[in-house]
């Protein structure tokens, strides 16, 4: 991962031509950002953001012909590195899930104010998982229910130092402060936070700490962060 120096490159997918151009001047405005790409429906999305190698990607849900969510699984498989953030006026619990589980990163509603939003692009690019209030705390109640045996027996799988790193995932670190606090470098950390992924058959931050967070062991919660 890039320190918060780094120039992040976006890409948007938004087919309401208004709040395009309004995202598209917040972008091409703000510091520490380039406006790679905008695309107005689904099916040119996908077409064209393999060919812009954007590092986040803002996209609607409802969009024209292919869908948000359906452009984001298909763009995730194709580019795994490429952070996706959601922004919708959507708060129902089956479209977050689904965004979520087709690889979204991030959830954000479209009254997000400017510097929330810019300050959401930066948290997803250093290795966070930005949502609206609302969006979190529907994430939060749905992962309250007992976890199946199937989740007891994934998260089992992890190692300590899984754990360690999963911990610290949850509790809000960053890369760059996870590498610091173990004292390892960013790359181990992005290989672990992976394998976790791929554990726990999940493809978000949001995802993992949710699961992880009804279950965490005593030894490794963390109340002064």
């Amino acid at each position: 991962m890039s320190n918060s120096q780094s120039n992040i490159a976006v890409s948007i997918i938004e087919d309401d031509l208004s709040l395009r151009g309004i995202y598209a001047d917040w972008i091409e405005q703000a510091e520490g950002f380039t406006l790679v790409s905008l695309y107005e429906d689904g099916q040119e999305a996908f077409e064209g953001i393999p060919k812009d190698k954007p590092d986040v990607v803002l996209s609607d849900i409802n969009l024209p012909g292919l869908n948000g969510v359906e452009c984001v699984r298909g763009l995730k498989k194709q580019l795994p590195k490429v952070q996706f953030v959601m922004i919708t006026v959507y708060e129902d619990s089956n479209r977050i899930f689904k965004a979520l589980e087709a690889g979204a990163t991030g959830y954000l509603l479209k009254q997000t104010p400017r510097e929330q939003l810019l300050s959401s692009l930066r948290e997803v690019y250093d290795g966070g998982s930005p949502m609206s209030s609302g969006i979190a705390r529907k994430v939060v109640q749905c992962f309250r229910k007992a976890p199946p045996e199937s989740e007891e027996n994934e998260l089992s799988q992890l190692s300590k130092r899984e754990e360690e790193v999963l911990n610290l995932l949850a509790q809000g670190y960053l890369c760059k402060e996870i590498s610091e606090e173990l004292g390892i470098s960013t790359h181990t950390v992005d290989t672990y936070r992976r394998r976790i992924y791929e554990k726990l058959h999940v493809h978000s931050r949001a995802q993992a700490t949710a699961i992880y967070n009804q279950l965490k062991p005593a030894s490794l919660q963390n109340p002064d962060r």
